[in-house]
């Protein structure tokens, strides 16, 4: 079982920065794939951004192509923290963000933190 807990959201201008940090409690999650999404309102939740195991203490990071050059995942595995930082934030980023866990042999991400507002004024 993996608790995963966001922090970090709030009320920005368009151009600013935030950094999103997601903590993660009980099992180790040196392996796990991490994602975060986010959901605008009245829109379907999408994908952001994910950090995925790949061997030894090598990870992968993949980004949507609408945060791309803009956002930046990394973890720190030593203090079961993963961060998605946030550049040049546009007003279409507001939404509500999740991270999000998986073992590395599922396609489906198994656990969910409860969500962080960003909202980002014009």
């Amino acid at each position: 079982q993996v608790q995963l807990v966001e922090s970090g959201g709030g009320l920005v201008q368009a151009g600013g920065s935030l950094r999103l940090s997601c903590a993660a409690s009980g099992r180790t999650f040196t392996r796990y794939n991490i994602g975060w999404f986010r959901q605008a309102p009245g829109k379907e939740r999408a994908f952001v951004a994910t950090t995925s195991w790949m061997r030894a203490s090598v990870y992968y990071a993949d980004y949507a192509d609408s945060v791309k050059g803009r956002f930046t995942i990394s973890r720190d595995n030593s203090k079961n923290m993963v961060y998605l930082q946030m550049n040049s934030l546009k007003p279409e980023d507001t939404a509500v963000y999740y991270c999000a866990a998986r073992e590395p042999q599922n396609a489906q991400y198994g656990y969910w933190g409860q969500g962080n507002q960003v909202t980002v004024s014009s």
